[in-house]
Formats: C-alpha cells, sequence, structure tokens
C-alpha cells in the first residue's frame, strides 16, 4: 500500500519571480519566503545564482538567502554552473538545484548549448557539489519537457528515463520532471513515469507540472498513481518560462493543497490553507495584481 503522506515543494520565490520584468526588492522576495515558511512550506526555493546580465531578477540572490530567519524552511537555490555553485555555497541553503533539458531544441534556446554539452556541464557540477557542499546539503535535479517541447515536438520516454537515471546515478537525492510548457495529457505523463521508475525510485521523483492547459491536477493524479509523491507548486501561480511560448505559469499552491487534501493525503509539514492565503495575497500586493489577475499571466 503506497503512502499518503505528500510534500509540496515551494517555487514561487525562484521560478515564479524570475522573469517578473520589474526588479523586485530584496525586502519583498524575503518576506514572501517568510510568509510561505510561516504557512508551513518546509522547502521553498527561493533563489538562482546565474549571471544578473541574463536573469536580472536573481541579481540578488545571496541577499534574500542570507535575510530568511534560519531554520524558517529549508532554502533552496539553483546553481547552473560551478560558478553559481561556489556562490550559493558561501550561503547557508540546505539544497541546490541543477537543471538538464530533455530536448536538444529548448536546451538550445534556454542555455545556448546543445544538449551533451549541458549533460557535461551538469555531470561538471554535480562532481564539484558532491566534492565541496557541506554535509546535509541535498542536491535536486530538474529535467524541462518531459513530454513536450515548443521547439522539437514530442518527448520520447526512454530519453526522459536516460537523463532522470544519468542525474539519479550522477548523485541527485531528488529529480524533479517538469511539463514545462503545460500542455501533457495523463496519458503522456502515464507514459513518462512508465519509463522513469523503471531506473529511478518513485520516492526520488517528484512533479513540476504547469499549468497552461488546465490539467495540472490531473497529472499529479496520474503521478500519485506511480508513486511520486513530491510536487511543485508556485504560490498564486505565479511564474512561466521565456523559451516556453504560451506556458502562463506553475501549477498554484492553494490548488495543489486544496486538492491533495481532498484526496484524503497527508501533507508534510502540515501547511495551513489560512497562511497559503496570506501569501498569496502578499505575492499579488509585491506584484501589484489584484485577485485573479495571476491568471492572465
Amino acid at each position: 500500500m503506497m503512502s499518503k503522506a505528500v510534500e509540496i515543494f515551494e517555487v514561487g520565490p525562484r521560478d515564479g519571480l524570475q522573469n517578473e520584468p520589474a526588479f523586485i526588492s530584496s525586502e519583498d522576495k524575503i518576506a514572501l519566503t517568510q510568509a510561505l515558511a510561516g504557512a508551513g512550506l518546509r522547502r521553498i526555493e527561493c533563489a538562482s545564482f546565474v549571471s544578473p546580465k541574463w536573469v536580472p531578477q536573481m541579481a540578488d540572490a545571496a541577499q534574500v538567502v542570507e535575510g530568511v530567519t534560519p531554520g524558517a524552511a529549508q532554502l533552496y537555490a539553483l546553481a547552473p554552473n560551478n560558478r553559481g555553485l561556489q556562490a550559493a555555497l558561501a550561503t547557508p541553503v540546505g539544497g541546490l538545484c541543477v537543471f538538464i533539458a530533455a530536448t536538444e531544441g529548448f536546451s538550445r534556446a534556454n542555455t545556448n548549448i546543445s544538449l551533451a554539452g549541458a549533460v557535461e556541464r551538469v555531470q561538471d557540477v554535480i562532481a564539484t557539489f558532491r566534492a565541496e557542499a557541506p554535509e546535509g546539503v541535498r542536491l535536486r535535479g530538474y529535467i524541462s519537457c518531459v513530454t513536450e517541447c515548443p521547439y522539437d515536438g514530442p518527448v520520447a520516454p526512454s530519453e526522459v528515463a536516460r537523463l532522470a537515471e544519468l542525474l539519479h546515478g550522477a548523485g541527485c537525492d531528488e529529480i524533479s520532471l517538469g511539463d514545462t510548457i503545460g500542455t501533457a495529457y495523463p496519458e503522456q505523463v502515464a507514459r513518462m513515469l512508465e519509463a522513469v521508475v523503471r531506473v529511478v525510485p518513485a520516492e526520488a521523483l517528484a512533479g513540476h507540472y504547469h499549468d497552461t492547459a488546465g490539467r495540472a491536477l490531473a497529472n499529479i493524479d496520474v503521478s500519485l498513481d506511480y508513486g511520486l509523491r513530491i510536487f511543485d507548486a508556485s504560490i498564486a501561480g505565479l511564474g512561466g518560462c521565456p523559451y516556453a511560448p504560451g506556458a502562463k505559469g506553475n501549477v498554484d499552491t492553494e490548488l495543489v493543497y486544496a486538492h491533495l487534501i481532498a484526496r484524503g493525503y497527508d501533507i508534510s509539514g502540515a501547511p495551513d490553507r489560512a497562511g497559503l492565503a496570506q501569501a498569496a495575497r502578499l505575492a499579488r500586493k509585491i506584484l501589484g495584481r489584484t485577485e485573479g489577475a495571476i491568471d492572465a499571466i
């Protein structure tokens, strides 16, 4: 019998905010992260240690990580290369994230590097992490476009499985599988997971589903059937990807929470609905949006 314990991994402060055109202050980013931690979310991705030239919104990554009250939650940050990794490890992060795309087209659009080059780079970053990261810091790997790519079309489940096995074998504690353009059908997710769980344990996998076509919750349901118990979500549905046309954002944390509770699952950290609603209001206030305006992202 599969466990009824699940976890929501919050990505709003990083994935949700990184593409906002107007710079959001460090104080506001810290306040949002604190609100999410106060709501009971145990793990929060709050920063990205990338070049400010490419992602200006994340220029204050170190200030944000260092500004959150220690112990409020386990903070994660994205590190695309060794320079970012070194900068992140100089802060009190609890987890680092690396990423790779499942297709040639998205890899070149997103990072200006071939898929083979991206594989080589991520392996190098993981090797450095394993050699230099303090004990207790966890490593998370992202795979983008696990069912379909905006440039290359449908993605073979075997390719996703190959990359997931590579990341897991290299040292990632957890691998998040991303429906980056948010158009996957449950049947596509099932075919992908059928291949992936053969090579990586389900407990080491997370589902990262954008809700562009309104099927994120259905894809979570399929993932639950395959044994996944970790799901990424973004408060107020914030986010999107500039290299995935039409992808309006990650699935809303409040929607995922309500859906999992309705299905009888126990959510790690016991986040409360009132706290999540308060964090969502803060997110909208920070971005100058009114209730419901998030749908237009």
